[in-house]
């Protein structure tokens, strides 16, 4: 994953009038914590930040006040109606340095005709570098057959990654496909007798 480079303005001014305001003039109030340094409380452009923070785990270059900082998106809070962001927490960050993320699971693949699957876990724990964080772990399904399951520890993890949830955790569950009788046909058969 490519980090983003965004420019923020450190804000001396906090509550709601201040992030309503900000919004309206088009920048999303943050905070970067982490390593034991104090909070920086910045505002970040809202077009820029909200392209940057589309993809889970996104890892941001912020440039504050000439000052550069590595940060983690980990946390975005949107409005529930309109969906605009309206804060966000980032964490600090070195090169080199392992973080705990959680990874979307991806399911690629078509199974043996006549059959289901039942993804089972969406997300996955894992420890990896903060710099090296990868976008998603996909599970090959193809071919497989009713009966066969995918566990945790059956990932392809990228290189440098650790699996943090439980190995045994089931992912994937395979099955036949049940045939389900249409209303219409079994109101004809019912009719008919």
């Amino acid at each position: 994953m490519s980090e983003q480079k965004l420019a923020a303005e450190v804000r001396t001014e906090f509550g709601k009038g201040f992030a309503r305001r900000a919004r309206m003039a088009n920048l999303i109030p943050a905070v970067i914590y982490g390593h034991g340094a104090e909070p920086i409380h910045i505002t970040l452009p809202a077009k820029a930040t909200t392209l940057a923070v589309r993809t889970a785990n996104a890892l941001l270059s912020l440039d504050v006040n000439g000052e550069e900082h590595l940060a983690l998106v980990k946390d975005v809070q949107r409005d529930p109606i309109k969906q605009i962001i309206e804060h966000i927490d980032l964490l600090t960050v070195r090169k080199g340095e392992k973080v705990t993320v959680d990874i979307p699971v991806h399911v690629v693949g078509e199974l043996a005709p006549g059959n289901v699957f039942n993804q089972e876990l969406t997300v996955i724990s894992l420890e990896a570098e903060a710099t090296h964080l990868p976008t998603a772990i996909e599970v090959d399904i193809e071919g497989r057959t009713a009966g066969q399951h995918i566990h945790a520890s059956d990932l392809v993890l990228p290189k440098g990654s650790v699996l943090l949830a439980d190995a045994d955790a089931l992912v994937i569950n395979i099955s036949e496909a049940t045939e389900v009788e249409e209303e219409g046909e079994a109101s004809e058969e019912a009719a008919a007798e």
